[in-house]
């Protein structure tokens, strides 16, 4: 049967209220070789909003010159409550969002402001397809332990070796696929390796939901996959580069529309 995805599966999006928020470090874990997982408190989190996985929020950073420039990263996990928020942060290139995280220290204090909005994938799919590199785990993280229990959930990560793998606890039916690029920075090889591995992957039957983020070079050739070889429908796939190789810190850009 045709898919009909004006009346099945709507995507939800929200706008939220906005306002700058000052948190303070409160605990710093390693993950793997190449993220750092750094928890915040303030009690300015008690009313903070985050719909969705793969929503952003700004960071306010300094530059070397001294200029305040901002950054999108994704709220892993949240407690308004305790007043506390978790941020994993992918260190790649350089950058000031990169050579704060590295050095940051309990006690430190940072901005950050929004999310402004969440586009929220409803969770009645027949089963879900996540892929990205480390930019991505976080979101891809938090959509694996928030999805309903026994829901089929494929993820497809890029990383650099076997110690930057994550697990995910989670009531979903869970399958992580991991893809190593032991150090190979080039992101034709990214995309090779992440199509290579996704060719390889045996779909579930029904109605799927496909996200994709990393690279933008990446994400635009999985994406083309994705929608052009597979066949998949355009409005059951998101698609976004995280980061552009040779611009340290870029800012997230949708390649959907």
């Amino acid at each position: 049967m045709p898919h009909n995805p004006i009346s099945r599966h709507q995507i939800a999006r929200l706008r939220h209220d906005t306002r700058r928020r000052t948190l303070t470090v409160a605990t710093i874990e390693a993950l793997g070789t190449r993220m750092r997982r750094i928890g915040f408190t303030s009690p300015e989190l008690h009313d903070f909003v985050s719909a969705s996985p793969d929503d952003h929020i700004k960071l306010f950073f300094e530059d070397a010159g001294g200029q305040s420039v901002m950054r999108d990263f994704t709220p892993r996990r949240f407690d308004t409550g305790a007043g506390t928020l978790t941020i994993d942060f992918a260190l790649h290139d350089t950058g000031p969002a990169t050579q704060w995280a590295a050095a940051a220290q309990v006690g430190d204090r940072l901005a950050i402001g929004g999310p402004r909005g969440s586009t929220v994938v409803p969770d009645d799919f027949d089963w879900y397809l996540l892929i990205g590199d480390e930019s991505a785990l976080p979101a891809i993280g938090r959509r694996v332990e928030e999805l309903r229990a026994g829901a089929p959930v494929i993820t497809l990560g890029l990383v650099n070796g076997a110690a930057d793998e994550q697990v995910f606890a989670t009531r979903a039916a869970w399958s992580g696929h991991w893809v190593h690029r032991n150090g190979a920075e080039d992101a034709a090889d990214g995309a090779a390796a992440l199509l290579g591995a996704l060719k390889a992957l045996a779909l579930p039957a029904g109605e799927g939901f496909v996200w994709i983020a990393a690279e933008t070079g990446v994400a635009k050739a999985l994406r083309a996959h994705v929608q052009g070889t597979l066949g998949h429908p355009r409005e059951w796939l998101k698609a976004s580069g995280y980061w552009t190789k040779g611009l340290a810190d870029a800012a997230d850009k949708s390649l959907d529309g």
